[in-house]
């Protein structure tokens, strides 16, 4: 355990979390919404500190991040816990646990392993790293002086002062745009407004930026949804920011729902990029099109892949080996 960040005293036996919106108000022996922060005689602790659950080494692709050092590796880690209780979790096993569990690594090891193995960057995810905040804060700073970079894959779903001071040592995100307001409140028991400050947040920074959209069926799939996420990407952070429209498998509480089909991803893709984005992907499906990147200006593949995969760079530094355009890809 370590004492917490971002919370308040209330009374004697009373404190309030101030890492996410939720900001909960847990009395002494109770734990938070994502309950793996507890109020232990009125000293509000992590409980999942240092506690990995899983790690792996992952192209960073898989993340996804498609124009941040493309063909390179990710040392990944996640503890139990989420802020959010999304209906269609893949990783709920350990997002919804409510035994505390993992093993005990210290910030050291983490940034040691990913040496051992070559990694480029740490990527913390699986569950997400808002609720092990503390860790990530530590291994991200030890990280920064060894000249690996920290990616976050994350929901967003963060107060802005923890944030600010998270982006002080991330160097890329991807962050999920799930879907309209009614959607979060529907499917993930949260609300839109605070993650789409937090990509606002993230853009104006200088850690780079990616967004995923996972596809439902039914849920989140209308060309109105599509198109008023499209638009608050447009008018919010641009058109080079890239976006992954990922298909949807039944997990957890919606297994009564078919996969995305195909038809359904290539909509979204065109309508996105009839709005005017300039890198929309396609993922969890493998297509020949959906993983490549392209130049937004003479249209070539400038990187080609198949199943995480780089296959070939068009690429010197950062322009198009075609048309001499800038991509706006981040190879180093």
């Amino acid at each position: 355990m370590k004492i917490a960040k971002y919370w308040d005293k209330l009374s004697k036996n009373k404190v309030q979390c101030k890492l996410c919106p939720r900001d909960c108000k847990i009395n002494e022996n109770k734990i938070g919404f994502c309950r793996v922060r507890k109020n232990i005689k009125g000293v509000l602790y992590s409980l999942v500190y240092g506690k990995c659950i899983s790690t792996a080494i992952d192209p960073i692709e898989k993340k996804p991040l498609f124009n941040f050092m493309p063909g390179t590796k990710a040392l990944s880690i996640g503890t139990v816990g989420c802020n959010l209780k999304c209906k269609h979790c893949q990783n709920w096993e350990i997002s919804q646990s409510e035994i505390i569990e993992g093993k005990n690594m210290t910030p050291k090891e983490i940034i040691d392993m990913a040496i051992k193995y070559k990694c480029e960057s740490i990527a913390y995810t699986y569950n997400d790293p808002i609720v092990f905040f503390e860790f990530v804060l530590d291994c991200a700073k030890l990280a920064k002086k060894k000249g690996i970079k920290n990616i976050i894959v994350c929901n967003g779903f963060i107060n802005q002062e923890p944030l600010k001071e998270w982006l002080k040592y991330i160097d890329a995100a991807n962050i999920d745009y799930k879907g309209d307001d009614e959607f979060y409140r529907k499917i993930t028991i949260a609300w839109l407004i605070p993650v789409q400050e937090s990509i606002k947040t993230i853009h104006e920074s200088k850690c780079f930026l990616e967004l995923t959209n996972l596809l439902i069926p039914g849920l989140n799939d209308s060309q109105k949804q599509i198109k008023k996420m499209c638009d608050f990407i447009h008018e919010n952070i641009g058109d080079r920011v890239p976006l992954h429209i990922s298909r949807f498998f039944p997990y957890f509480q919606l297994k009564n729902i078919e996969p995305t089909s195909e038809k359904s991803l290539l909509k979204a893709k065109k309508i996105a990029e009839k709005i005017g984005l300039k890198y929309v992907y396609i993922g969890n499906l493998e297509t020949e099109y959906g993983e490549n990147t392209h130049c937004p200006e003479c249209g070539k593949i400038v990187i080609k892949r198949n199943r995480f995969k780089v296959l070939e760079q068009n690429l010197i530094e950062n322009e198009c080996k075609f048309c001499e355009s800038v991509v706006d890809v981040m190879v180093d």
